[in-house]
């Protein structure tokens, strides 16, 4: 009896996916180690072999954080702290979409052509989600435009819940002395 294979989006699911897809320079990327540990391989093989074919990923294709970089992600918990052999004392490299493509080309494992398939179909969501929702803000100004004051509260409305909600207050910490009024 033959083994069933594994579906590709069971292998990877596209929202695990997605959140590792972050917007810096004004790219989509993705880090060398959630690519790494996406493709079960150890952050240090994985920039080895893409070391061993820099030519393959001219700048639009992949970059290194610079340190104010890094440590902001750091900040954001996105990476790992800094610390003495445990961590890479390297920022990390930035791989665009283009980049992740060219991956397949140098690392030729089946579960690297998986998951390189499931990271490309997640970028192509995250694509058609950002082109729906500016389309929907396109028409929103265009209905706008078109319609008289008379809507303007509607409108208004409609854009505030486009809009985020708001961070929530935070508590105070401390201690609160109770007042002696009588």
């Amino acid at each position: 009896m033959a083994a069933k294979k594994t579906p590709i989006r069971q292998l990877v699911p596209v929202e695990i996916i997605e959140q590792r897809i972050f917007l810096i320079r004004g790219h989509k990327v993705m880090l060398d180690s959630h690519l790494a540990e996406l493709y079960q391989v150890e952050t240090r093989t994985f920039n080895q072999a893409v070391r061993r074919n820099r030519d393959r990923f001219p700048g639009d294709f992949m970059f290194q954080l610079t340190a104010q970089e890094a440590s902001a992600l750091r900040s954001q918990n996105v990476i790992l702290e800094k610390g003495r052999g445990k961590y890479s004392k390297y920022a990390p490299l930035a791989f665009t979409e283009q980049g992740v493509a060219m991956l397949s080309g140098i690392l030729r494992s089946k579960r690297a052509a998986a998951v390189n398939i499931a990271i490309m179909r997640a970028f192509v969501r995250l694509r058609q989600i950002l082109a729906s929702h500016e389309d929907l803000a396109e028409r929103l100004l265009a209905m706008e435009k078109e319609y008289d004051h008379k809507f303007k509260i509607v409108f208004d409305i409609l854009k505030q819940l486009m809009e985020p909600p708001p961070d929530p207050p935070k508590d105070q910490i401390g201690f609160v002395a109770p007042s002696n009024k009588k």
